[in-house]
């Protein structure tokens, strides 16, 4: 917090740090460095007051707020681990982490706000902490005027903070301390917690803002990712205060009150650099280009895409419609193991070309190479093979939580000496970089990272339902969306009812957006003899390849391929119907 917050209090402290987009439109608030570092001592002499100390894990489940931003950096100043969880997961999910973790208390809002809707924030963590013995308080903050319960372990926050000194010496830390861990999904279906050290994160967030948005002192950096993503805490939070500047914390949605919300807000608080998600590039491409134009985007500089690959078509209307021709566009490829972008177009030499949809250069110390099936390195270009990364950066991640056996297999046993990313890429003839997507069980719906083991967990616990198979497919919007296969115990009349069920479910047990999109319901999944599902086929049919299936001698029965085919048909004639 010294490096995001005090050097920029004696050197500027009216400079702004932060200006909140609240979700009501036109109601934006500018935090100071000075009011952000008051903000942070305040509610880190709080957590110290109720026991909160160093090493020990705080759970942050609130939208994004300069009092979340303070909640982190109020952690990081006494040495504290925050682990931000996505304030829309469901109670059961943030359960999950909070166990996993061991998480002492949990900072949170009375409701969330977000699209013109409330969310009940606090009633989703009473239910969490029920099942979570290491709670110890639960501090709540008003994000509404709405009274909320409040039991024997819950504090209000605002009222403790007036309270707390604003002067609260930072606690020294070793670079290789724990700064924070983010809870991600693996292809199993447990997530994991990734831990992200002090000097070597803080210090890659730094630069790869710099350079790769190439920020000068005074710029706006728009931002607009959740702080529950690794993007909301290395370029909404960590790196753009590190470098003193000016962040916009955006809470509502791209098409609040209307498609034209994100350039309202870029005219309104003339943002210099506008880093989003494809997913919503595509939402809004949808809607034509009048809701751009309305507004005046001359400010703009720089536009970023992150969290999928992007197509070009989206490319292209970001980069012509939105930034005029005239913005370079960084289409960056990270992930939340990495800390911070590991390739982008940016930095390079004044005026180098960018190739659309492409990451193309990887950044300073990053060795990207390609790895075939034998584990060799594939040398020279046109190639593509498992993205790999051959030498540490500062960034990385250095452990999962509690378990660094399954870090090392995830992540440095398939390809000895190197970290795999799990993703697959093409190296141009040029020698640049394109990422083609993931090479295992893990799909990514409008930019959340979601295994699709995760999906299947959910629907299993269905007493009606045996076995599920979930696999990606491509969807025009949401990039991937979640196309389940289910097998009923008996032939039941009840079919749409289950489908809905299964619905529901999914939603209570992870969120909302891994809601599967179809569920097709068939007499058995194509597995191998040794029992292992074959997600492989089941993507070929979603996908409409199946006349090109590939090996399928391993089956243990492979009549079961038409079976499907049949289903799938009957399903998308139905459907068109």
């Amino acid at each position: 917090t010294v490096n995001c917050l005090d050097q920029h209090v004696e050197k500027s402290p009216n400079r702004v740090a932060l200006i909140w987009e609240r979700d009501e439109p036109g109601t934006a608030v500018h935090v100071t460095y000075r009011e952000l570092l008051d903000l942070t001592c305040r509610l880190a002499n709080t957590l110290k007051k109720y026991g909160i100390q160093k090493g020990d894990r705080v759970a942050i489940y609130m939208s994004v707020s300069p009092l979340a931003v303070a909640a982190m950096l109020a952690c990081a100043r006494i040495g504290a681990v925050h682990s931000v969880i996505f304030a829309g997961f469901s109670a059961e999910a943030l359960a999950g982490r909070i166990v996993d973790s061991g998480c002492k208390a949990v900072i949170t809002y009375n409701q969330g706000v977000r699209g013109g809707r409330t969310t009940e924030l606090k009633a989703t963590v009473d239910k969490a902490v029920k099942n979570c013995p290491s709670i110890k308080h639960v501090f709540v903050a008003q994000r509404t005027d709405n009274k909320v319960q409040m039991g024997d372990r819950d504090i209000p926050l605002e009222e403790e903070m007036t309270k707390a000194d604003s002067i609260c010496t930072p606690e020294s830390m070793d670079s290789e301390d724990v700064l924070f861990m983010l809870y991600t999904s693996g292809s199993t279906g447990k997530p994991k917690g990734i831990v992200h050290t002090q000097a070597g994160y803080l210090l890659y967030a730094a630069l790869t803002h710099k350079y790769v948005f190439d920020y000068q002192q005074g710029d706006v950096f728009g931002c607009v990712a959740d702080i529950g993503w690794i993007t909301g805490h290395s370029y909404v939070v960590y790196g753009p205060l590190c470098n003193g500047a000016t962040s916009v914390l955006f809470e509502s949605t791209p098409v609040y009150p209307d498609p034209g919300r994100y350039w309202e807000v870029v005219q309104r608080l003339k943002i210099n650099q506008f880093y989003g998600a494809p997913t919503a590039i595509r939402l809004l491409l949808n809607y034509g280009d009048e809701w751009v134009k309305k507004y005046d985007r001359s400010s703009l500089k720089v536009l970023g895409s992150v969290g999928e690959p992007i197509n070009k078509e989206a490319w292209q209307w970001f980069y012509q419609v939105v930034g005029e021709g005239r913005c370079a566009l960084v289409d960056t490829w990270w992930q939340t193991e990495t800390g911070g972008i590991c390739i982008a177009p940016r930095p390079s030499e004044e005026k180098a070309e960018i190739v659309p949809a492409m990451a193309m250069r990887p950044f300073f110390g990053i060795v990207p190479v390609l790895m075939d099936e034998n584990g060799e390195v594939i040398e020279g270009n046109d190639v593509s093979g498992a993205l790999c990364i051959a030498q540490p950066w500062p960034g990385m991640a250095r452990t999962i939580h509690g378990d660094h056996q399954r870090f090392v297999d995830a992540y440095f046993k398939a390809y000895p000496g190197y970290y795999f990313t799990g993703d697959g890429a093409y190296r141009s003839q040029k020698g640049y970089y394109q990422i083609t997507g993931r090479m295992d069980d893990i799909i990514n719906i409008s930019g959340h990272r979601l295994g699709t083991a995760e999906i299947e967990d959910a629907m299993a616990d269905h007493p009606e339902v045996p076995e599920t198979a979930v696999v990606g497919y491509p969807h025009k919007i949401k990039g991937e969306g979640a196309f389940a296969f289910i097998v009923l115990k008996e032939q039941t009349v009840r079919v749409d009812h289950i489908k809905e069920e299964l619905k529901t479910l999914v939603a209570s047990k992870i969120a909302k957006y891994a809601v599967p999109d179809h569920i097709l319901v068939v007499k058995r999944l194509p597995k191998t003899r040794s029992g292992k599902i074959m997600r492989r086929l089941l993507r070929k049919v979603v996908t409409e390849q199946s006349g090109n299936m590939g090996d399928v001698t391993t089956l243990d029965d492979p009549s079961v391929v038409k079976e499907i085919l049949d289903a799938y048909q009957k399903y998308k004639e139905k459907s068109s119907s």
